[in-house]
């Protein structure tokens, strides 16, 4: 068993209350079993989010929306799952649609995830979108600090040298002076 998987089942064993339904998702093969869990009505989160998440891992499109949906969750632990499984999905709509959150100025505190997916994907959306993000997220009494981290962290993975601008301006900002100045060295002289 995959180690998102694992912690998936685990997570969600007590929301599910150990059901056979739960179960049963866990152990079908059956992909259209699967895919009836995400349209059916009235279907827990729990159960959607089993079913998104095989069917992802596997390479099922249908799987799409609802991990988009998930990767904008509140709750940390589903987007890290969705994104987990957007990464191996492969679907092409996944940079635009993880750009379009992060970039969200009215969704900043959800868009740690979408940022960290957008560096894992080194899509064309990718050194855009973290530019972007990481320009509204500069100001000195910024709240949303590790997801501006999480830009830099990205930007001085993905290497591009259009960041070099914002990866300067970070470098003032005290928690993220150090990453923002590994990320300059990745580019060349700072």
């Amino acid at each position: 068993m995959d180690e998102e998987l694992r912690s998936l089942t685990h997570r969600l064993a007590e929301e599910a209350a150990d059901s056979a339904a739960y179960r049963r998702l866990l152990a079908t093969e059956d992909d259209e079993e699967l895919a009836r869990v995400l349209v059916e009505h009235e279907r827990p989160l729990w159960a959607r989010e089993i079913a998104a998440f095989r069917l992802g891992c596997g390479g099922d499109p249908r799987a799409f929306e609802t991990l988009v949906l998930l990767l904008n969750h509140r709750d940390p632990e589903r987007c890290v799952s969705a994104a987990h499984a957007l990464a191996r999905l492969g679907d092409p709509r996944t940079p635009r649609a993880a750009a379009a959150l992060a970039t969200n100025s009215l969704r900043t505190a959800y868009a740690l995830h979408p940022v960290r997916l957008l560096t894992t994907l080194r899509a064309p959306e990718s050194v855009p979108a973290l530019i972007t993000t990481l320009s509204r997220l500069l100001n000195p009494d910024e709240p949303h600090w590790r997801v501006a981290l999480a830009c830099v962290e990205g930007l001085g993975s993905l290497g591009d040298a259009a960041a070099r601008p914002v990866l300067e301006a970070a470098l003032p900002r005290p928690r993220l002076t150090g990453a923002a100045r590994e990320a300059l060295g990745r580019l060349g002289e700072e």
